[in-house]
């Protein structure tokens, strides 16, 4: 079986992107601990409602990021062939 240079850069690209993915736990992990919480802090105080959902998203929304940086890393890496 021979292996070129080509197709080793052409399977390290597919394994760093499937690495790359794994970026998107910690997302969602955060996101689901934000959202607990906030639906917790709406039960003790029904009246701030409105403060705690615009704070909860506002936390979401920046933990969203590296999930969407390691996707581009992923989409870069997948269909961005070097030295092809």
């Amino acid at each position: 079986m021979n292996i070129t240079g080509q197709d080793l850069i052409h399977a390290c690209s597919a394994i760093g992107a499937g690495i790359a993915m794994i970026a998107g736990i910690g997302p969602g992990v955060g996101q689901g601990i934000a959202a607990g919480f906030g639906a917790s802090a709406v039960g003790r105080n029904p009246g701030a409602k409105s403060d705690i959902t615009s704070t909860m998203l506002l936390g979401q929304a920046v933990a969203e990021t590296t999930g969407l940086y390691g996707l581009v890393v992923a989409i870069i890496l997948m269909f961005v062939k070097p030295f092809g």
